[in-house]
């Protein structure tokens, strides 16, 4: 195997070139060749449309692969190869080949012959190599260096580990079941070389981790009977070997274009072992008989192109027989074999609930036990049944930006959540209802078609990293999707033009303490229930990642409107409460303080967030103000719904959630309306530190089953609305001097509070009004262009009336000509014509004498009932008799 891959006759390995800074600079040219053959490899492509460099892309993720580094000493990808070339670290072409060398030193030192990343890298190895043969040939460089080094004596393949994937996207892991090989010649267990635990064994001490809720998951296995079949013929040809090792390892991919033309030319259906895998994963085989074509397709092209005493074809005719063999005992088993382990029943078609056809691929919101007014948004991998009869999906978590860990001056978009790894299991009697996530290309351009309008929409661009607390940009967005639907599409309603991202702040920067430091630890998220995202994320002052971009330069407020506190029309409802300014005086207005446990464990799930009116697409909220001076992180406040503007018609909506809300406010200039009568100074310390303006007074309402399940005896000691839903005030109203002894008198409103909801109500309807006469405007302008556009279509009218009968009576002609050529033939069919004319002529002339005569029977029926009138005779019916 060391003769094998060796790419040189050189015997002494170079030494690194980690750290290299000595030497003469490469060439701006010499850096565009190498960059020319990095994107070659890029993009490179197998005739299948495999892509050979994507396990090469990035270095393998040490927290979930750690034993990959004691057996690989040097790592290397190509990242590491591109931005080596941007940082202009080559000092010769020895070292960027080294490079190359050493990524398919690297994967042959880890993997097994017949594993997926050892086959790449040797394309990769014979991509890299045709473009130096170029550069060769051009006089570029020498033939020397464009020989790949000796880095090394390959180890021997007893001591190799079996592949693993560790791509970070989730996307193209194979089939641990039917690549791994777990058994000997003989039929006895492998042993398991340098110590590396099996999948099992790390899935089992997964179990015992109470952490494990928190860390990266994986779906389920849930097989039909016809995949665990084909599953099972897959894992039996892997078994049989020859001389050269496995004899699948022949047929494992299809053979480079490049190399190998007339192999295409001959073989007019290419297949191979790594299509059939990918097909099963992509859930293409409906049945054991159609995976079993492929197969046959697979070994007679096989045998078709190799000689009849080749090895291949010896190998072809011993592996096709075998597939057979395979197929037949697996297709005498009974479906009930192929149950799983944990008696899950696969519902491939979906699961029926509540009217609503849920199935993989569906976004769904799924309840969260720790906060019922924000529900989780996901996507379903996965639909089954337990032995029970419960049914279960298994969903991928999407993140609202205040779950996560993230720099206090952090912006996202507008409805943003990122992507985790967090595959969870849930009843389908935690689903909500449906909801929607866009990719950020596609967010801006318009909404999914044939959806409702008050459908919740999201938009995603990031993946998040849970473990090191890092947002990483999505490149592909297929890559996120299950495999059954990456190659489907959704039809989309586009905007008249397309609409700007906005980036808003983080929703809990005021999380942030005067105290903290960038050389402080990372925090921590708070977690709550067990199958729940976490009940709040943090805030940090660590520095910025060189990836981030910095956040938006700040937009400076207007200044704050001195209030006027006088008497106002009060509400009915009375409200027990002593005004205050402070922070605690302001969380006693809610009376979800006391009773937030048992609300939030309630079982009946809520539907978040449902307004009066919603636009037909899905907005977002608007940048919160806070401030930063406060000794302590206060509780947040629970996610709850802005009052109704029949009642009540707050300032902007600033809220502590990142969930979608309907937004009321129309202008900036009430940003600053709603604070409180008399706001206190800020001293000098404060100016200074202060990055957010104090929050202004809002009024906001829960959803009506958050809000029913308080205690009615509660909800009396509180203001309501006009549908009974307790009024929450993110300050206290101001108390008139009057009525502060009273207890039986209600809170009121300043009075330049009730002149700028005027004022507001006044604007509003003012643009409305003018929204209308444009509406109308255009409307008519459509009706005109619209008569004009008849005009023109009718103007011809006449000409092409008679070019169209012209055209029918040619047609018919032809075709009456053909139909009598064929029942009469070429000789009698004039006479036929003319026998069925004259049958015509008799027919009509019978139609013409039965008309006269029913004309005339009709006739006489009304004389007859005249006459029976004139004489007074009454009569209801006259039977019409025959004509």
């Amino acid at each position: 195997m060391a003769s094998e891959v060796a790419m040189s006759q050189d015997n002494t390995p170079v030494p690194s070139t980690e750290g290299a800074t000595q030497g003469q600079a490469m060439s701006e040219a010499e850096l565009d060749q190498m960059q020319s053959i990095l994107d070659f490899v890029y993009d490179y492509r197998t005739p299948d449309g495999h892509d050979p460099s994507k396990v090469f892309h990035r270095k393998v993720n040490k927290r979930a692969l750690p034993h990959y580094y004691e057996v690989i000493k040097e790592p290397m990808a190509m990242s590491t190869i591109k931005a080596r070339i941007n940082n202009k670290e080559y000092k010769s072409w020895a070292d960027f080949v080294r490079d190359w060398a050493l990524i398919v030193f690297n994967a042959q030192t880890y993997n097994r012959a017949d594993a997926g990343a050892y086959q790449d890298a040797l394309t990769i190895r014979d991509v890299v190599g045709t473009e130096l043969k170029k550069l060769v040939d051009l006089k570029v460089i020498s033939e020397d260096v464009s020989r790949f080094p000796y880095l090394g004596e390959i180890p021997p393949q007893d001591d190799i580990v079996e592949e693993e994937d560790d791509d970070e996207d989730e996307d193209d892991e194979e089939d641990d079941d039917i690549g791994g090989d777990d058994s000997d010649e003989d039929g006895g267990k492998r042993k398991r070389k340098r110590g590396r635990p099996s999948k099992r064994d790390r899935d089992l001490d997964k179990d015992d981790d109470p952490e494990t809720r928190k860390k990266r998951g994986r779906p389920p296995k849930v097989l039909t009977p016809v995949e665990a079949r084909i599953q099972a013929v897959l894992k039996g040809i892997r078994k049989p070997k020859g001389p050269g090792g496995l004899k699948i390892g022949s047929f494992e991919r299809l053979p480079d274009k490049a190399v190998m033309p007339e192999y295409y030319s001959e073989i007019r259906e290419p297949m191979a072992f790594d299509v059939l895998k990918r097909k099963l994963k992509r859930k293409k085989y409906q049945s054991l008989e159609q995976f079993m074509k492929d197969v046959d397709l697979m070994f007679n092209n096989a045998k078709s192109y190799n000689e009849d005493d080749s090895q291949i074809h010896r190998d072809a005719v011993e592996l096709q027989t075998e597939a057979h063999r395979l197929a037949n005992e697996e297709r005498n088993k009974p479906d009930s074999d192929y149950a799983m382990d944990e008696g899950r029943i696969p519902l491939p078609n979906g699961i029926l609930y509540n009217g609503e056809l849920y199935k993989v691929g569906d976004w769904v919101h799924v309840t969260n036990a720790n906060d019922l007014t924000k529900p989780i948004p996901c996507q379903i991998y996965r639909t089954w049944q337990d032995p029970q009869g419960g049914q279960w999906v298994n969903v991928c978590w999407y993140y609202r930006p205040e779950q996560t860990v993230h720099r206090f001056d952090k912006h996202f978009l507008e409805n943003e959540v990122v992507k985790t790894g967090q595959y969870r299991d849930h009843r389908v009697d935690e689903i909500i209802g449906r909801c929607f996530i866009m990719f950020t290309t596609r967010y801006y351009k318009g909404r999914p078609r044939r959806q409702p309008a008050d459908l919740d929409v999201y938009v995603c661009e990031a993946r998040y990293n849970e473990e090191k607390f890092k947002f990483n940009k999505i490149k592909t967005w297929a890559s996120c999707l299950p495999d059954e639907v990456r190659d489907r599409d959704y039809e989309m309603d586009l905007f008249d033009q397309p609409r700007k991202m906005r980036k808003i702040a983080s929703p809990i920067a005021y999380l942030l303490k005067d105290t903290d430091k960038e050389t402080d630890d990372m925090p921590k998220p708070e977690w709550g229930a067990e199958n729940a995202p976490p009940k709040i994320g943090a805030v940090h002052r660590r520095p910025r990642d060189p990836r981030d971009s910095p956040p938006p330069a700040p937009t400076p407020s207007p200044p704050p409107q001195p209030a006027i506190a006088q008497a106002l029309p009060r509400q009915s409802q009375p409200l027990h409460m002593s005004p205050s300014n402070s922070a605690a005086t302001m969380q006693a207005y809610s009376p979800m303080q006391s009773q937030m446990t048992p609300m939030q464990t309630a079982a009946q799930p809520v539907r978040p967030m449902q307004s009066m009116a919603r636009p037909s697409h899905t907005p977002a909220p608007i940048q919160q103000h806070y401030s930063q001076n406060h000794s302590a992180s206060p509780a947040p406040m629970p996610s709850l719904q802005r009052a109704s503007s029949g009642q009540f018609n707050p300032a902007t909506p600033q809220h502590m959630s990142a969930m979608p809300l309907p937004r009321t406010a129309s202008h900036p200039s009430t940003f600053q309306t709603q604070a409180p009568a008399i706001p206190p100074a800020p001293s000098a310390s404060q100016s200074r530190s202060s990055y957010r303006d104090p929050v202004p007074i809002e009024v906001w309402t829960l959803p009506d089953a958050a809000n029913a399940s308080i205690p009615s005896e509660i909800r009396s000691m509180y203001q309501t609305d006009d549908q009974g839903r307790i009024l929450f005030f993110s300050a206290p109203p101001i108390q008139l001097a009057e009525e502060a002894n009273d207890p039986n008198k209600n809170l009121g409103h300043s009075l330049h509070y009730m002149a700028e909801r005027s004022r507001r109500t006044q604007e509003i309807v003012a643009r409305r009004k003018a929204y209308e006469e444009g509406k109308a405007a255009l409307a008519a302008k459509k009706k005109r262009q619209r008569e004009v556009d008849e005009e023109m279509r009718n103007a011809d009218y006449e000409t092409q009336k008679a070019r169209a009968l012209a055209m029918l009576n040619s047609h018919l002609t032809r075709s009456t000509a053909w139909e009598l050529k064929a029942m009469y033939g070429e000789e009698g069919w004039k006479e036929g014509m003319d026998a069925m004319l004259g049958n015509l002529e008799e027919q009509q002339k019978f139609a013409v004498q039965r008309k006269v005569l029913m004309e005339k029977n009709s006739a006489l029926r009304v004389a007859e009932q005249v006459s029976l009138k004139s004489n007074g005779v009454l009569f209801d019916k006259v039977e019409d008799g025959p004509f």
